[in-house]
């Protein structure tokens, strides 16, 4: 298993944590993994999730939407259906 300690994971791309959690989920299924790597990869996979779901959050939030009016005015907006 590829070992991740809690203090890396935020130093990991969004492509990255997720590649590391699709492994830990695909050694989980396996089953070949001792009662007590399985804990630990749990944890690991938990904390990574969370991550990925802040990252694309945050890419979310940043997303506008440019509009230029009638009279030539230039300004940005939230796209529809996302939430500050």
């Amino acid at each position: 298993m590829t070992e991740i300690y809690n203090y890396e994971i935020k130093d990991l791309s969004f492509e990255k944590a997720l590649s590391e959690l699709e492994n830990i989920v695909r050694e989980l299924e396996n089953g070949g993994i001792k009662l007590d790597d399985a804990v630990k990869a749990y944890d690991k996979a938990t904390k990574l999730k969370q991550y990925c779901m802040d990252k694309l959050k945050d890419a979310t939030l940043k997303v506008e939407k440019i509009e230029i009016s009638k009279n030539g005015d230039i300004s940005t907006t939230l796209l529809d259906g996302v939430e500050e």
